[in-house]
């Protein structure tokens, strides 16, 4: 069929038309139709003045254009336009500041009223950095507002019950087969035929109907369906009922992954996404189906495949990473998974060795093939991976702990010329002389001949080594560990300095557990610093508290013999003897040793009262205590003359008491504890003088 073009095409409209006007449309106009608002004014040398109500009345009296415009336009014209575009622009600069001050001010009150959308969702937006791949991938989609025609939801088909007068009349035929009943139909009675309904053979009537229909579906059911009709309620506990809204967004988040998917088929992402939302959806089906066609369109990422394995049984996981082998030789967690699905050590074992023959650099599966192998077979393994990869520290550790004393030291030896700069390989080798009872001191210091490890590690680098060593059994390696690292980077600081860097990293190693460090820390603190009571104190704590009563005895000896005058440390002797060590004579003899540096000092006299009191010796304790009143060879202090005191009053010596107690208060009236003591002693006495004494304390007081 030919149709004929139109004669009016592409010819101007007639005058006066307007499009769609027989339809009821109204005509508009807009200004191109009509033109400018104001006409151009032609060019005359004459300036009509006389008639206001002309065409120059609306005329700007900004723009010259049209009143001076015949002018002449000079130089000096120009330069004082110039002059007072200058002043223009130093006036705009001057109020520049305030301008931009207040309109600062203005926008600042105006955000506060109206914040921007930015700044309500700013908190929201920080928030989005922590968001993971999987949790942008979840992101539901946008619902639509936009108010457009939405497809109309299958409305549910509406079902009529069937009249009560249908069944009454075909009630005889109940016991006829269902499917002849629908087939033949039934003919509805008439309404005036004067039958009566009778509801009771209604009633029967569904029942058997509602029976028949019953036994139907259970003889199907038992012929067709493998359901277990007892276990089917007890699995539905097991089912995860899901909400509206979660199915809803799991609408979402499936359109919105396969939109992802449809845009991007190469994003293995993606596709492990949409995967997991299957699985989580109960669809593991789909959920396979999905990351098999993600394997297909990207082959080249081995976290797609390693997914596709989760995903399916073992059977099909083991033919899954078979395929992606073929495509990634040199994926080493491929490789590793494929391992992991073999139960027999035969079968992983060749898994790995066929690993090896695509990836023979690899330390991951040297090692893991190495764990699987007996010890001579580890080591042939291990002397083929130490040629493959001769800068690998741990496969030559590996090797050296399987081999005997002779060979480790040849494989140390070795690994030592290939890997100079390796500080592990230097304390095996000491561990090594420590297990054989040999001494170690020498190897760890040939390794601090190498300047570059050893600055290259750092001293606290050192001291977590020392502290691997001690966890090792190796206290003799984290001795000599100490001794050569502690004073790294500190030799131009002074000794006081150091010192307190030393006790902090002795407390340091103790609160983590590391008693041998913390010693050896000690133990090199005080052949550097031997005068410092506070460190023999605290070294004597450690010792105390974790070491042997030998190692606490021989360390309080030569505390003593280094800091005489500290009275604390003979104190901690005697104690160490008579309490712990239950030697009397052995504490006897260390407070007599400090008497002799320290015989004015009221502890060690009152120490030395104390333990002859305790065993008895009350003579030896009498005679103590009138030495140490004297003031030339004894202490003579106020607490010594209470003690003293006491004492008699123990023995029930009240008038050798009162006496002491008289020239005591005379010594020392301003000691109230004397004053108090006398008291004391003469209630026992005369209980009458007792007020007396109180108040004359109250006095002095």
């Amino acid at each position: 069929m030919i149709r004929a073009n139109k004669d009016f095409i592409g010819k101007p409209a007639p005058p006066n038309y307007v499009a769609g006007l027989g339809r009821g449309a109204t005509g508009f106009t807009t200004r191109s139709d009509i033109g400018p608002a104001r006409e151009n004014i032609p060019e005359t040398n004459t300036i009509n003045i006389s008639n206001d109500d002309g065409e120059d009345h609306n005329q700007d009296p900004e723009n010259e254009t049209g009143l001076f415009n015949s002018a002449p336009y000079e130089q000096d014209d120009e330069e004082a336009d110039q002059i007072w575009k200058a002043i223009e622009d130093s006036m705009d600069l001057r109020r520049k500041a305030r301008r931009e001050k207040r309109e600062k001010e203005e926008l600042k009150a105006y955000r506060e009223e109206r914040p921007a959308i930015e700044a309500q969702f700013s908190d929201q937006k920080r928030q989005l950095a922590v968001l993971t791949e999987d949790d942008w991938a979840s992101i539901p989609e946008a619902t639509n507002q936009s108010g457009q025609k939405r497809k109309k939801e299958t409305k549910m088909e509406r079902f009529s019950a069937i009249p009560d007068t249908l069944i009454s009349s075909y009630s005889g035929s109940i016991n006829q087969p269902l499917h002849e009943i629908q087939n033949s139909g039934v003919e509805t009675p008439l309404s005036n035929s004067g039958a009566v309904t009778n509801f009771a053979e209604i009633g029967k009537a569904r029942d058997r109907v509602l029976g028949i229909k019953l036994d139907q579906a259970e003889g199907s059911l038992s012929v067709n369906s493998s359901v277990d009709p007892k276990g089917y309620l007890t699995s539905l506990n097991s089912v995860v009922v899901k909400s509206a809204s979660e199915v809803g967004d799991i609408q979402k988040a499936r359109t919105l992954l396969k939109s992802v998917t449809t845009t991007n088929p190469k994003h293995a992402p993606g596709w492990i996404a949409a995967a997991r939302l299957e699985e989580v959806a109960g669809k593991l089906g789909a959920a396979r189906t999905i990351i098999r066609k993600g394997c297909d369109l990207c082959p080249k990422n081995e976290d797609i495949w390693l997914e596709s394995a989760r995903l399916n049984t073992s059977e099909n996981a083991k033919v899954i990473l078979g395929k992606a082998v073929k495509f990634l030789p040199q994926s080493i967690k491929i490789w590793q998974a494929a391992a992991d699905l073999e139960k027999d050590p035969a079968r992983k074992k060749r898994v790995y060795r066929r690993a090896l023959e695509f990836i023979p650099t690899s330390v991951v599966l040297w090692k893991a093939a190495v764990g699987l192998e007996e010890a001579d077979d580890a080591k042939v393994l291990l002397s083929r991976a130490v040629e493959l990869i001769p800068k690998s520290v741990e496969l030559w550790l590996a090797l050296a702990r399987l081999e005997t004393y002779e060979n480790a030291k040849i494989v140390l030896n070795r690994a030592r010329a290939a890997i100079p700069t390796s500080h592990e390989i230097w304390i095996s080798a000491a561990q090594l002389e420590e297990s054989q009872n040999k001494p170690v001191k020498h190897v760890i210091e040939r390794a601090f001949k190498n300047k570059s490890m050893v600055i290259g590690l750092g001293r606290e680098k050192w001291i977590s080594e020392a502290e691997n060593s001690e966890h090792q059994g190796f206290p003799n390696v984290t001795q000599a560990i100490i001794d050569s690292a502690i004073s790294l980077g500190l030799e131009d600081d002074d000794e006081l300095h150091k010192l307190d860097i030393w006790i902090n990293d002795a407390e340091s190693s103790l609160s983590r557990g590391n008693i041998e460090t913390a010693r050896a820390i000690y133990a090199y603190s005080l052949k550097s610093v031997t005068t410092d009571p506070e460190l023999w104190i605290s070294a004597a704590m450690l010792e105390r508290k974790h070491g042997t009563p030998a190692s606490f005895d021989s360390l309080l000896r030569r505390a003593v013999e280094y800091c005489p005058k500290t009275e604390s440390l003979w104190l901690m002797a005697a104690k160490e003897k008579w309490v712990w060590g239950n030697d009397v004579d052995g504490a006897r003899t260390v407070l007599r040793e400090a008497f002799r540096f320290n015989p004015s000092s009221e502890s060690i006299w009152l120490a030395a009262v104390k333990l002859e009191s305790s065993n008895h010796e009350y003579d030896r304790a009498r005679l103590l205590l009138d030495r140490a009143r004297d003031d030339k060879n004894g202490a003579g202090t106020a607490r010594v003359w209470m003690k003293s005191i006491v004492f008699e009053r123990q023995m029930k010596d009240y008038q050798k008491a009162i006496d002491l107690a008289i020239i005591a208060v005379e010594k020392f009236p301003k000691f109230p504890k004397l004053w108090m003591v006398k008291g004391q002693v003469c209630q026992g006495e005369q209980a009458q003088y007792t007020y007396i004494f109180l108040f004359l304390i109250m006095d002095l007081i």
